[in-house]
């Protein structure tokens, strides 16, 4: 009897030291951006060994700094593995993303000898679809570190606006598996 309960308690230590590799839930940041005037938190949950979805945001802190008309970017993602590591290794990603940025447009009015500048300023809020690949690294302590890249089109806004039609995701993530 003493040999069976001390065989369970071993079992039961084990349970709670679950390998770090299989553990389904990730937390990131973008340390790429967080150097550029942005942060871009992003949360990822594995669904199996080989996919899982994830959603990030983009919100700029530092005009100057970021060199962008971007305000902001929410984009889920749909990722699939094709590493030996429980969700790891080389990827290809689908993703969605919601994004709001500044449009400048800038003519002359007046007469020729009388010119005038004028600056006109609109927010505007679009829609895009686009595929990205990357690669994902986990520690045996559980710390993750990526690199990734994707390109997408605009889907709306795209006749009233000189901005350009694609958009880009870059990133240089480091976070947590737990």
């Amino acid at each position: 009897m003493l040999s069976l309960a001390l065989v369970t308690l071993a079992f039961a230590q084990n349970d709670s030291l679950q390998d770090p590799y299989k553990k389904d839930n990730e937390i990131k940041i973008n340390a790429l951006f967080l150097l550029l005037g942005a942060i871009e938190p992003s949360y990822e949950r594995n669904l199996s060994e080989s996919s899982s979805v994830g959603i990030s945001m983009l919100i700029t802190y530092d005009q100057e700094n970021f060199d962008s008309d971007l305000n902001y970017y929410l984009s889920p993602y749909y990722r699939m593995f094709f590493g030996k590591k429980h969700a790891a290794g080389f990827f290809l990603e689908g993703f969605g993303m919601v994004i709001s940025y500044d449009e400048r447009q800038r003519y002359f009015t007046g007469s020729e000898f009388d010119p005038r500048l004028v600056i006109e300023e609109k927010n505007i809020t679009n829609v895009a679809l686009g595929f990205g690949l990357g690669g994902k690294w986990v520690t045996k302590d559980g710390f993750v570190f990526e690199l990734n890249a994707g390109l997408g089109r605009n889907l709306i806004n795209n006749s009233d606006s000189d901005v350009n039609q694609l958009v880009g995701k870059l990133g240089f993530n480091c976070g947590y598996r737990f």
